[in-house]
């Protein structure tokens, strides 16, 4: 149950609460001795109550700014006597002197109402019952401006995660007081790219132990969060996913039809009306306040939140300040830790430390307590490879270009095109594999229950010896290639079943004499080492649309191109680029049935297997996008 434990905390993103678990005497001692901890109840305008911890400096011979924070995942502890062992988005914060507020959501935790994830926002409320994220902040930070004493007027908002998402929210329609908002890897689509689904596929394991408890009913307030699912029987997540069989058959033996945010991810297969008012994008103009977001290049759940956040910020509001904070970390790792090393990879710098103390901190003290300007580039971003951070005024850079890395007939990788063997008559060059749903390629090479985010820098030679995966490798590569900006996947398949699932990574290869430098294992050997620096999967049936799905034509070969999100990564002279291509990535995703249905309602029957084709050459050259630095 101690695993379970943490895990609970690392999945919903709060750094307040990650770092609870080792919390620092000397913090903690500081916190009592220099703020008062009241709890409040503040009525939105529909009446609802909203649970609100606020923690106010006892030096009362000047005023302060107002740093709030909305959450479901608990402002625990609870009892005005009772403190948190660390405050703000950094103990620099605490020691600043700020006015810290924590608030349970709408229908969480010691809040009043419904609980609604991702609650829909109304551009036109016609009566007060027309409520959202972003009324209650405003309702919030009204109260708070008129009630709380020794406040100057001005309000900043963090959150990491899903309070990364209401955090966007209180930028939507925001109060007059606020003046900064750091959505920090928030939640932006579940379905696109966050979370709970990548391209339409979904994200099994992670959505599975995480829905567990933040779907499970809460009849009436509770200071107590909903147990996890911890019946596991295994500690292989691997073995627990294929007992458990096809989607279905998590409600009929586990939830029980109770679990009303799994009910939902079960009945909106597709990228319906239900998903697209629960995206904040559209809503995203007219934005006021400033607006820094955050994110990590080895984010394991919310990469896509940051990335499509920052550029609707951008492009619906250029007059507007933002920032795009992009580091070497996983989910809110820029909030915890020294962020020196990711598993086996060392990063070369203290960046968390750097950032909590050379870019959030000042950037908040600008805006709120009238300290001068840090001057952000607008795109401050950690590129990995290189282990340096760059300074650009846009993001993507500017002097970046669209190139193309082409899969070959011969299992080489370079961006040189495929020589054409599409001439009259000639049959066209590809890799055909089997793909079989009762032996899908796994994840990871470790044996573990709970996700964890290890996949994300792990070594991915264990996948490579897999004969349904192809692998397709560059020459030592005589001069460093630097890439920044968007990655895509373009492929050209076929397969012998009507859907199909297409996973592709794009790697780092070290060379054979790279030295065993791992911070984690000295006898770690590194020649060879295969680091993924951006992996992504589609399903094919949503190739065309994400709303209105199609078959695949067993046998036809279709193009099948897909967003792999971004990076920043400098592959260094005398490594090497691979791509590896494959159809499963269990039990992170669910398997796809490689027949069309609506795989959240098949049955075992469903499931078979398929040889799927990738196209090499003329007009069916398969590639992977990516901006190369010149």
């Amino acid at each position: 149950m101690i695993a379970l434990h943490v895990f609970v905390l690392f999945t919903l993103g709060t750094s307040q609460i990650i770092r609870a678990q080792t919390p620092p005497k000397e913090d903690s001692l500081y916190i009592r001795e220099h703020y008062t901890k009241i709890e409040r109840q503040i009525a939105m305008r529909d009446g609802v109550k909203l649970f609100t911890s606020i923690y106010l400096p006892k030096d009362k011979t000047k005023t302060y700014p107002i740093l709030l924070n909305r959450t479901p995942y608990s402002v625990a502890p609870y009892g005005e006597d009772l403190y948190k062992t660390s405050l703000g988005p950094s103990m620099l914060f605490a020691r600043e002197g700020y006015i810290i507020v924590y608030q349970d959501v709408r229908g969480k935790l010691m809040s009043e109402g419904d609980f609604e994830a991702y609650r829909p926002f109304i551009p036109v409320k016609k009566a007060k019952t027309d409520t959202d994220e972003s009324s209650d902040t405003y309702d919030t930070i009204e109260w708070l401006i008129k009630n709380i004493e020794g406040n100057n007027g001005k309000v900043g908002t963090w959150g990491i995660s899903a309070p990364g998402y209401y955090t966007t929210m209180t930028a939507v329609e925001a109060h007059p007081a606020l003046k900064i908002a750091s959505p920090q890897a928030p939640v932006t689509d579940w379905f696109m790219g966050d979370d709970r689904h990548h391209n339409g596929a979904f994200f099994l394991m992670g959505t599975f132990a995480f829905l567990s408890s933040y779907g499970a009913p809460r009849p009436v307030p509770t200071t107590k969060p909903s147990p996890q699912f911890s019946a596991w029987g295994t500690p292989d997540s691997y073995e627990f996913y294929k007992k458990m069989g096809p989607l279905k058959n998590f409600d009929e033996q586990i939830f029980k039809g109770q679990n009303r945010i799994w009910n939902q991810m079960m009945e909106n297969e597709t990228y319906n009306d239900f998903w697209k008012a629960r995206t904040p994008v559209p809503h995203l103009k007219n934005v006021k306040p400033a607006v820094m977001v955050v994110g990590g290049w080895f984010d394991q759940e919310d990469l896509y939140g940051p990335l499509k956040t920052y550029h609707a910020v951008s492009s619906k509001n250029p007059q507007t300040p933002n920032w795009l904070i992009m580091g070497p970390w996983i989910h809110g790792g820029w909030a915890r830790g020294t962020g020196e090393s990711l598993g086996n990879i060392r990063f070369g710098a203290k960046t968390s430390s750097f950032y909590q103390k050379e870019i959030e901190l000042p950037i908040f003290n600008h805006y709120l307590k009238d300290q001068p300007d840090p001057k952000l580039p607008k795109a401050y971003i950690f590129e990995t490879g290189s282990n340096e951070w760059r300074k650009y005024d846009q993001w993507p850079p500017k002097n970046t270009v669209e190139k193309k890395l082409y899969l070959h007939p011969d299992g080489t990788l370079s961006f040189s095109p495929t020589m054409t063997t599409m001439q009259v008559g000639a049959k066209p060059s590809f890799h055909e594999y089997l793909s079989d749903p009762a032996k899908p390629v796994p994840y990871t090479s470790e044996i573990r229950i709970i996700r964890g985010s290890d996949f994300m820098y792990e070594d991915q030679r264990f996948a490579a010896s897999r004969p349904d995966v192809l692998v397709y490798e560059s020459e030592v590569l005589k001069e460093d290639v630097t890439i920044s900006g968007n990655v895509f996947a373009d492929l050209f398949v076929s397969t012998t079943g009507t859907d199909a699932d297409f996973v592709v990574k794009l790697i780092d290869i070290y060379p054979g004499d790279a030295p065993n430098d791992s911070p984690i294992n000295p006898n770690m050997k590194m020649g060879g080492f295969q680091l993924l620096v951006r992996g992504e999967v589609m399903r094919s049936k949503f190739r065309k649309s994400f709303s209105k799905p199609e078959p695949m034509r067993p046998g036809k070969i279709e193009n099948v191109k897909f967003d792999m999100q971004d990076a920043a990564h400098r592959f260094k002279k005398g490594h090497k680029i691979m791509v590896q291509v494959q159809s499963s990535w269990f039990p992170l995703v669910d398997r796809n049935p490689q027949k069309f249905v609506n795989i959240y309602k098949a049955n075992a029957s469903d499931f078979q297997k398929a040889t799927h084709r990738i196209y090499l050459s003329g007009a069916a050259s398969s590639y992977v996008g990516v901006r190369v630095v010149e």
